[in-house]
């Protein structure tokens, strides 16, 4: 009898804790209210675009929308490409090819022609390069791309943006850190951004379809990359494995490490997006949590309607990849998509 008791007790608390796994897994994830705001909302989004969450390396929301938009058709990536600028200079710091902390005119040396000889590839990627905005002001910072080359654009920042405050010591929020890490990574390597790209990230990573290629020429590293909904899911997973993906090492745990870093806290805010006001950056990402020693909790990138999150406190992965994401509504709708998709 007692030892009925017993088993008929382990049976309850297995019982009991299940279904409190499932409460919490509500709570993180209302399945149903997702899909209602996405049903609701759709034409407003575009129609075509794909929701994807992956917790501890498997699918547990994905949702496609749109005659032929999938997983595996590629959109524009918009801002979240800084994230793959920022991994492919990991890899070459992997490969002692470069360091985080070599200036930039050390392979742009007329950076150093016009005084500005102390920004490194850190400055570059946390958009503390101390750099002026254009004449046309803040709001310019991150316009679409209307440069032919980034030889040109990078040129326009070194003989036409003003030096306003010494590097690392204020954050300016746009394009031009983002851009000259990429020329000198061309510089130092002697091959061009795209294939550069190619050959150490995404085809190691199995990314098939995504390039910053462009028949157009202009590469642009900011906001110019072309990706999937699995392309991606398979880069933010690389970094959820602190760099690995599949058996495969494509970062260094330490590479994965700074990238997540909070980098130069102290530093001035002269322009910050309106919707990143609370967070603070990492190597071209907002940090949007971290725990009390410091550490990044939850990654973040993407200022209009396609957005990406990685939360390491929880391995999940998340994203809202659309057709065509630009435009202030659909950034506010995916804003709030991504509470419902956190439990928020």
């Amino acid at each position: 009898m007692a030892l009925f008791t017993r088993k008929t007790c382990l049976k309850g608390s297995l019982a009991l804790t299940f279904l409190l796994f499932l409460q919490v897994t509500r709570a993180q994830l209302d399945i149903g209210a997702a899909d209602s705001y996405l049903q609701k909302n759709q034409k407003a989004f575009g129609n075509e675009m794909v929701v994807m969450v992956n917790k501890e390396g498997k699918p547990v929301y994905k949702k496609e929308l749109g005659k032929e938009f999938t997983g595996k058709t590629p959109a524009e990536a918009l801002e979240i490409s800084q994230w793959f600028t920022a991994a492919l200079v990991m890899v070459l710091v992997d490969e002692g090819k470069i360091s985080l902390d070599d200036p930039v005119a050390k392979y742009l040396p007329k950076f150093e022609k016009y005084m500005k000889g102390y920004i490194t590839f850190r400055h570059c990627l946390t958009h503390t390069t101390g750099l002026d905005a254009n004449p046309e002001g803040i709001g310019k910072l991150v316009a679409r791309n209307k440069y032919s080359s980034l030889e040109e654009e990078v040129n326009t920042y070194i003989e036409k943006r003003d030096i306003r405050d010494n590097p690392g010591e204020a954050f300016l929020y746009g394009r031009m850190g983002v851009s000259i890490a990429a020329k000198a990574l061309e510089a130092a390597t002697k091959k061009t951004f795209d294939k550069l790209s190619a050959e150490k990230l995404f085809r190691p990573l199995g990314m098939k379809s995504t390039t910053f290629y462009t028949e157009k020429g202009g590469i642009n590293p900011y906001d110019g990359a072309v990706t999937t909904a699995n392309d991606l899911m398979n880069f933010m997973q690389m970094l959820l494995n602190k760099g690995t993906l599949n058996g495969k090492k494509i970062l260094s745990e330490a590479s994965v490490e700074e990238i997540r870093k909070v980098q130069f806290p102290q530093a001035r805010v002269r322009y910050k997006p309106e919707s990143k006001k609370n967070d603070v950056a990492g190597l071209t990402t907002w940090i949007e949590e971290k725990d009390a020693s410091g550490n990044a909790l939850v990654l973040a990138q993407g200022l209009s309607g396609t957005l990406a999150w990685i939360n390491f406190k929880d391995n999940e992965a998340s994203l809202i990849l659309l057709k065509d994401g630009e435009g202030e509504k659909k950034a506010a709708l995916s804003r709030d998509l991504e509470k419902i998709l956190r439990g928020q």
